[in-house]
């Protein structure tokens, strides 16, 4: 009871408002109605008595509210309307203050009923029967049901005002008593009852259950749908007529109004069930069977008409009935549902179908009914899929309104009414529309979004079925469908919010454990999103391509991107690319080839769905609507179809793509392919070009004027890029799955680009590559993840024919390294080396690809690394080094060229940044670009490389080891892990030593580079390098350098150079001259063989304490060295040959330090500089003088006679191991045979002969050699010695070479070689000297030597079988001494003659020794002698005789004494008539003297005959009785034969007196006469030779004398020659001598035989005196005179018993 009511105020108000009701009453009914007068007068006291005695007013007057009533009642019984009328008016008022009791209010209701059946105050009765509802709740039951039928029967009166009032009361009413019953509920909802249990199903035992209000609630119910169903209603008693239309709609505001008391009553949901439900059933029959334009004269019965009151309001019962019972009727609605999607069947009239559709549309609004009907259908086994259907029926009535326009809505093509004809010049209409394939169908606003604002089930007056404007039932589906998916998809992404804010938050709370979503909910977000997107797509592409409007097709794409990004979300791939392909395929223009699409939209079209036995078609956009065109561009695809179009459309879908990858990239997956592949060709229509950084740029039209873009899109374009961009970089928000279909979805595009850029030159799509670097660039921070896939395929790319292609694929992938290089990352990069070496290798695999562009932008690449992060590369250098120095000569100079710039930069500035493990590959690189053969310079430079790094090691050297060793350690613990051996080059060498081996090896293979400059440089470098800084290797690794490096680069030297070719070489290009001792590879390999040779000797020489400590290996080593010297040194090239001897020399100059050798002077040394020339104070290290290593002429000068230096103190001689000396000896034993060696086949056969300088420095190497070997040295050895002596000496120098060797033939000069020979032999002749006993054997072995080499004089050496000329006969044909080829023998006199010279002074020292005297040496000069002697003028040199003959004098001095000395001995017998015959040779010659000789030089070879003569005389006869007996007869002889003139015919009368050698034949003769008279006769022998002498005098003189006489006689009167006329002077003038002699001599030494003799001559004499010539006369005189002695005979005396 309200507090206005019950306030005293009212209370009071009320009593008198009731007092002055009652006096109004009784003054009215005064007259007429006296009982009525009378009743209401008690009345009033009654009032007043109640005021009077209770306090609670109200209450008492509600007690005793029948009394209070009952004059009203009376009143209203008179039927007289002012009462009627005044009685009314105060039971309201009474029944507004709630004092009414329950029999009050039957007793009110019943009068009512009376004045209802009289038809009087029908508005008052309503009214207050309204009141009496509204204000209490006394009224129940039938009383209540009274009440009601009251009303309804007023609703049917004639009366149009009371009928409307009627049917409000009775709508107010029944709304008021549903209120009561949920007041009821709301009172008792504290208090569970326990509801006995329902038997049965009958309504009437039901019943009994419910509270009272209820019960009346019930009953009401209960009966409106009998009523509806045409039966008799059971409650409300008294009903006349009911119409169904009304009924319905009673139905449905109660349905709606108060779902909760069905509900929660079983007897109220058993209503809905058993009676509400199969009602409406019943009552859709008509529409259902109903079809339009069927005649029905065909079907048997008559068809009942679809009704639209009733059909309408059905369907607005149905769609509450959805709304709130679905849970309890799934049964029913689902035949409700077919019913409704039954009503859009094309069929059915017009104004059904509007009104479904409304229906249908009032369900699109609602996602959560959506929702349960598709778990209760949809998902339900053997159920009809009635969230689908709905779908599709939605669907196929959107495409059935263009399909099968109604009659009269074909607008003339298309033209709205009312538009004119403009439309028919395809002039575009303002009007929002849909245009498809001719039909037009306007588009207008039907409801506000998200509510299903209905026309036509809202009219609810009309009874004829309304006329449908046009477009309405196409505006209300296309809401429908708009709001059915924006419900859908905003209820299934706010519960997938809510759920992954659960998931979050249960992380928090629980990391360790798994969240596990509700299964359930994701069923059945995916079976709504499976069973509607069908129709969805299939209704929205046709809406899209039918749409003229911007709004609504910004609608459709809308709907359709935000399916698409649904079903993304929830999995759903076939749907999501379903609707990307959708508004892909309106981007693009029509039937635009693009293979992605169509083949997706092929697995579309298939799924054709059915609705209703109706097979509906995904209809292909058709391309007829009429839209703005606004570009023009070129396709893009392989082959050129000419130009296609972009109109306003395809921009905007184009945008909503966008925007669909922009917010929506997370769910894309798969699709990215076709979002991509469609903004490619549009981007490409649009002629946009990639720029820096990947972003696209409006390009000028490429392919010429074929792009056409309107203002409009020029202004757009922009803005399009800038997105495109933004999309990329929004990409950076996506997670790493989508990000990697994003970069899948590149890459596939890309692949198709690169495909479709094969074979031909057109202008690439670079779309996707350009994207790549874009994506790449902005997730640099994840940058690990998507690195592989993006650089592999960016590398395909690079690899691609089509050089804009590939070129754009290098600037990505570079421009991707240094982004990526260059980011700060989290770790730094330099804390990780994964990821760094990640980032570079792309880098390294480039290096694989053969174009020559790319390489370019790689190696650009790489410098610009160097120069930005050079510093932090670390682990990276080994792949950027990698790159440097991945060149080919396939590549051309410039790549080479800048690949080197970086190798510059890397040596110059970052070998100190880097880890020393890269030490070793800095190397390599160099190395390779030395080995490049494009640009030679660079090959160069690169050596000079080497030598700085080799620099930086030595300066670094701690650093780096002690860095190389920590590593080394690393490694060797991981290589024990895994059980492996650790491997790198040159192992077990310690790792910094390695390091210089590998430096060594690479300069040993530029030192066999087939370029001769690199091979100098290299070869000096690698020489220089391990002199200056080899002492910084340990002792093992030495073995390694020797073998591995220097031996194997003697080797291969040795195989090149004997390989070489001998072609000549042309000048390179005419600018470069070549020389000529260079110019065949030959040569010039023989250069650097020379070099190479050099330097190992020079290592040897300088490092041979520190190989000495090696032990047993260097002794292999040096052998190997020697082998290689030897095959040098018998290598066909005197070039070569000279210098392996040179290295020779210098390993046997043995003198070097102990410790640590000088570096400056290394250094020097190794660059060639000779150490002599340097300063000693400015070069000497700490402070000590370098040594010298001494020239040989020095060293050979020091072996003078015994004192054999010793070397300098401090210092000792290296190598005092004999075997290596030994070795030494045998390899020049091996180089002197093999060099010497005559060539024994036919001389043209003849290809090399050594050089004279090689010959010279082989044979002055002996001395010193020698020092080493003497203690052993064998007769065996001197022997080989000899053979090469002798072979070096007769080698012939070739012509053109002679002028400069030989001497002019007037000088007796020896050459160089022979100064050796001779010096060889000297220091053995003076080794032996100082020697032992055993030593002296060897004398006869020189003496021997040098004899042949005497020999030389007259008998020049054969050389094989060659043909020399010879010097002496150069006298005279001077001319042809240079003829052209020819070989020419030396001069050997000059060296014939030194040699006898040699051989005299060492005959001088020796002739004592036994072995002198036993090997008859003395008898070998002779012999050697005999033939100058005996050649005499025949001699080539006219000295050769002379020293001949002033030697043997020499020798004879010495040696004859030595010989008597020995007479008994026989050692010298056979000596003796050798030199008889040499002095017979020799005084007695068979050559003349030359025509041109002078009467002086006569006179002086002359003396020299005499001389000889006077030796025999002081020397031999003397001592006559020790020489053998018939060598002194022939010296007798001789001397006999001297003494008398021999005479040569050819002189001349004038000379004759000269030539005749007097003076010899006198001495001769003298000599014998001294032998005949000696008075010292000591011996019988002396004796002897006297007798012998005298006898042959007389006899000679005997023959002369009778000579003459016969001539004279014969020649009568004619002189005789003059010679003839001398001699007998001659022989007269000796008989005067010979008489004087025995005049002194005293008798008894003269023999009686000689006396004989001497009488004998007289008559001989005598028989001269008649000779005519005077000077002959004078003589006789002389000569008989001394005859008068013999006149008278001598006393004899006898003595010794001879006379």
């Amino acid at each position: 009871m309200s507090m206005s009511t019950s306030s005293p105020e009212a209370v009071k108000k009320l009593l008198e408002n009731m007092q002055t009701d009652l006096r109004s009453l009784s003054m009215e009914c005064k007259k007429k109605f006296p009982p009525v007068k009378e009743a209401a007068e008690s009345g009033i006291v009654k009032i007043k008595t109640i005021a009077a005695r209770n306090t609670d007013i109200l209450a008492a007057l509600k007690e005793n509210s029948s009394e209070v009533v009952q004059p009203f009642l009376m009143g209203c019984g008179t039927k007289e309307p002012k009462i009627t009328q005044l009685c009314l008016a105060a039971i309201q008022r009474l029944m507004s203050h709630e004092v009414v009791s329950e029999a009050a209010a039957g007793n009110i209701i019943n009068m009512l009923w009376q004045l209802m059946e009289n038809g009087l105050e029908e508005l008052k009765l309503l009214q207050t029967v309204l009141v009496l509802l509204t204000t209490n709740t006394v009224v129940h039951d039938e009383v209540l049901s009274k009440a009601i039928v009251l009303c309804f029967r007023l609703h049917f009166t004639k009366d149009n005002i009371t009928n409307n009032t009627a049917a409000a009361t009775v709508r107010q009413v029944v709304t008021v008593v549903f209120e009561r019953m949920v007041a009821e509920d709301e009172r008792f909802k504290g208090i569970v009852e326990q509801p006995p249990p329902v038997q049965g199903n009958t309504n009437r035992r039901s019943v009994s259950t419910l509270r009272p209000s209820a019960k009346d609630a019930y009953m009401l119910f209960q009966d409106l749908c009998q009523l509806v169903n045409a039966d008799a209603p059971y409650w409300l008693v008294g009903m006349t007529e009911m119409t169904r239309t009304f009924g319905l709609e009673l139905l449905e505001s109660v349905l709606n109004d108060f779902p909760g008391v069905f509900l929660q009553h079983q007897e109220f949901s058993f209503l809905l069930k058993e009676r509400v439900c199969p009602l409406v059933i019943k009552l859709f029959s008509p529409n259902i069977k109903f079809r339009q334009g069927s005649s029905s004269a065909a079907s048997p019965a008559p068809v009942e008409k679809p009704y639209f009151p009733i059909c309408m309001r059905l369907l607005r019962v149905v769609s509450v009935l959805i709304k709130h019972f679905y849970s309890l009727l799934v049964t029913e609605c689902e035949i409700f549902l077919s019913l409704l999607v039954k009503f859009l069947d094309g069929e059915k009239p017009q104004w059904l179908r509007a009104v479904a559709v409304e229906s249908v549309h009032r369900l699109c609004v609602q996602p959560h009914l959506l929702r349960s009907f598709c778990q209760s259908y949809d998902m339900k086994q053997h159920s009809t899929k009635v969230f689908r259907d709905i779908v599709n029926a939605l669907g196929s009535f959107i495409q059935s309104l263009f399909i099968v326009p109604n009659a009269g809505n074909v607008a003339a093509v298309g033209v709205p009414a009312g538009s004119g004809a403009q439309g028919v010049s395809g002039a575009l209409t303002t009007q929002a529309a849909f245009e498809y394939r001719g039909t037009w169908i306007p588009l207008m606003t039907v409801s506000v979004q998200g509510s299903a604002k209905a026309t036509y089930l809202e009219m609810l007056d009309k009874v004829e079925p309304p006329s449908i404007p046009e477009g309405y039932a196409m505006s209300v589906a296309f809401s429908a469908l708009l709001d059915l998916v924006r419900g859908i998809t905003t209820m299934i992404e706010r519960e997938l919010a809510a759920e992954e804010a659960a998931a979050a938050e249960f992380r928090e709370a629980h990391p360790d454990q798994e969240w596990k979503p509700q299964p359930g909910a994701h069923l059945v977000w995916e079976e709504m999103v499976n069973a509607c997107w069908c129709g969805l797509l299939a209704a929205l592409s046709l809406l899209l391509d039918a749409s003229t409007d911007e709004t609504a097709t910004e609608n459709i794409l809308k709907a359709e991107l935000t399916m698409a990004s649904l079903c993304g979300r929830l999995g759903l791939v076939t749907p999501r690319d379903a609707f990307i392909t959708a508004i892909c395929k309106a981007s693009l223009p029509p039937h635009y080839a693009l293979t992605v699409l169509s083949s997706n939209a092929a697995t579309l079209s298939s799924k054709a769905y059915s609705i209703q036995g109706q097979n509906v078609q995904i209809i292909s956009p058709s391309s007829e609507s009429h839209q703005q065109v606004v570009a023009v561009g070129q396709p893009l695809t392989a082959q050129p179809q000419g130009t296609v179009v972009l109109t306003a459309k395809n921009i905007q879908c184009m945008r909503t793509l966008l925007n669909l990858a922009h917010c929506h990239g997370a769910v894309l997956g798969t699709s990215w392919q076709l979002v991509l592949a469609t903004l490619q060709h549009l981007v490409w229509i649009l002629g946009l070009k990639p720029g820096v950084g990947g972003a696209l740029k409006p390009g000028r039209a490429v392919e010429g004027p074929s792009t056409v873009l309107t203002t409009a899109v020029m202004t757009d374009l922009p803005v399009i890029s800038n997105i495109l961009s933004r999309l990329f970089e929004s990409s950076q928000y996506l997670d790493d799955v989508s990000l990697h279909h994003l970069i899948n979805a590149l890459c596939s595009l890309s692949l198709e680009a690169m495909e479709m850029a094969y074979g031909n030159n057109k202008e690439p799509s670079l779309f996707a590559v350009a994207k790549l670097l874009e994506t790449g660039l902005v997730n640099m921070d994840r940058i690990e993840i998507l690195w592989r896939p993006l650089t592999g395929h960016l590398l395909e790319v690079c690899q691609h024919p089509n050089s804009r292609m590939r070129e754009w694929g290098a600037e990505a992938l570079t421009a991707l390294i240094k982004a990526g290089l260059a980011y700060k990352h989290d770790p730094p990069l330099a804390q990780n080396q994964r990821l760094q070496l990640l980032l570079l290798n792309p880098l390294k695999e480039l290096s694989n690809v053969l174009h020559a562009d790319i390489r370019q932008k790689q190696l650009e690449c790489v410098l610009q690394i160097l120069q930005s992060q050079g510093d932090s590369l670390g682990p990276g250098w080994p792949l950027v080094l990698g790159v440097i120095g991945a060149i080919r000569n396939d590549q051309g100079e410039s790549l080479i060229r800048t690949a080197f710039q970086c190798l510059q930069l890397v040596v110059t500035d970052f070998l100190p940044t880097m880890p020393c493990t890269c030490l070793q590959i800095v190397v390599d690189v160099a190395g390779s670009f030395g080995l490049q053969n494009q640009e030679l310079n660079i090959s160069l430079t690169s050596i000079g490389l080497l030598w700085n790094i080799s620099d930086y090691f030595f300066q670094r050297g701690e650093a780096i080891t002690q860095e190389l060793e920590r590593e080394e350690e690393a490694l060797q613990k991981q290589a024990q892990e895994k059980g492996e051996t650790l491997n790198r080059p040159f192992h077990p060498a310690p790792p910094f030593d390695c390091l210089w081996l590998c430096l060594y090896a690479k300069l040993g293979e530029l030192c066999v580079d087939p370029r001769p400059a690199v091979r100098k440089s290299a070869g000096q470098t690698l020489f220089s390098t391990i002199a200056a800084h080899g002492t910084l290797l340990q002792q093992p690794t030495w073995h390694i350098v020797v073998w591995k490096v220097l031996f194997q680069l003697l080797d291969c030297v040795r195989t090149s150079s004997t390989t070489a070719d001998k072609e000549k070489i042309e000048s390179g290009g005419g600018n470069i001259l070549i020389h000529h001792s260079r110019d065949t590879a030959e040569k010039q390999w023989a250069e650097t063989w020379v070099l190479t040779l050099a330097g190992v000797a020079r290592i040897f020489n300088t490092r041979r304490y520190l190989l000495q400590q090696l032990g047993e290996p260097t002794r292999d080593a040096w052998e190997v060295l020697l082998n290689h010297i030897q095959s040098a040194a018998l290598s066909k090239n005197n070039e070569v040959s000279l210098a392996a001897l040179k290295s020779f020399q210098e390993i046997l100059q043995i003198v070097t330090p102990v410790k640590d050798s000088d570096k400056a002077g290394d250094a020097l040394a190794a660059m060639g500089v000779p150490p002599v020339l340097i300063d000693p104070l400015s070069a000497s290290g700490p402070g000590r003088p370098l040594v010298r290593s001494d020239s040989l002429l020095e060293r050979l000068t020091r072996y003078n006679g015994a004192e054999l230096q010793a070397p300098p103190p401090g210092e000792e001689s290296a190598l005092e191991d004999s075997a290596l000396w030994w070795s030494a000896w045998n390899t020049w034993y091996r180089m002197g045979t093999d060099s010497t060696r005559p060539p024994s086949g036919p001389t043209e056969k003849l290809s090399f002969i050594p050089s004279q300088p090689f010959l010279t420095a082989l044979i002055q190497i002996f001395p010193a050699l020698y020092q080493h070997i003497k203690a052993n040295f064998s007769m065996e050895d001197l022997k080989k010695l000899g053979v090469i002596l002798h072979g070096a000496v007769s080698v012939p120098i070739s012509s053109d070479a002679s002028p400069f060797i030989l001497p002019s033939y007037t000088e007796a000069v020896l050459t160089n070689l022979q100064e050796a020979v001779l010096t060889a032999l000297d220091v053995l002749q003076k080794a032996i000297c100082v020697g032992t006993e055993n030593l002296q054997v060897m004398y006869p072995a020189i003496f021997e030597q040098l004899l042949l080499f005497v020999e030389f004089s007259c008998k020049p050496p054969q050389y094989g079988r060659m043909e020399t000329k010879h010097v002496a006969n150069a006298k005279y044909n001077q001319i042809q001494l240079f003829a052209p080829a020819e070989w020419v023998a030396l001069n050997y006199v000059p060296f014939a003659e030194r040699s006898l010279e040699v051989v005299v002074d060492l005959y001088h020292k020796t002739a004592c020794h036994k072995a002198v005297i036993n090997e008859k040496v003395l008898q070998n000069i002779i012999k050697t002698l005999r033939m100058p002697l005996s050649l005499k003028y025949a001699c080539p040199s006219e000295s050769t005789w002379k020293l001949a003959v002033s030697s043997l004098l020499k020798v004879l001095s010495i040696g004859l004494p030595v010989a008597r000395q020995h007479a008994s001995s026989g050692k010298f017998d056979t000596m003796w008539p050798e030199l008889a015959n040499a002095f017979e040779d020799f005084l007695f010659t068979k050559s003349t003297p030359p025509d041109n000789v002078s009467i002086q030089e006569f006179q002086k070879n002359e003396a020299i005959d005499v001389e000889v003569v006077q030796l025999i005389s002081t020397e031999i006869l003397p001592f006559a009785n020790f020489i053998p007996k018939d060598f002194v007869g022939q010296i007798m002889a001789m001397l006999n034969k001297g003494s008398i003139h021999s005479q040569s015919p050819s002189f001349t009368e004038a000379e004759i007196d000269v030539r005749m050698r007097e003076e010899f034949s006198k001495v001769c003769f003298e000599t014998l006469l001294q032998f005949s008279f000696s008075n010292k006769v000591s011996t019988p022998q002396e004796g002897y030779i006297s007798r012998m002498a005298l006898s042959v005098l007389l006899k000679r003189s005997q023959d002369v004398l009778r000579r003459y006489v016969e001539d004279e006689r014969l020649s009568g009167r004619c002189p005789l020659p003059r010679q003839q006329v001398t001699e007998i002077i001659f022989v007269l003038k000796a008989i005067s001598t010979l008489m004087d002699s025995l005049k002194k001599t005293q008798p008894e030494n003269v023999d009686g035989n000689t006396w004989a003799q001497v009488i004998a001559l007289y008559p001989t004499l005598v028989e001269c005196i008649t000779c005519s010539s005077s000077e002959v006369s004078s003589a006789l005189k002389e000569a008989l005179g001394p005859f008068k002695d013999f006149m008278q005979p001598p006393v004899s005396k006898v003595q010794n018993g001879e006379s």
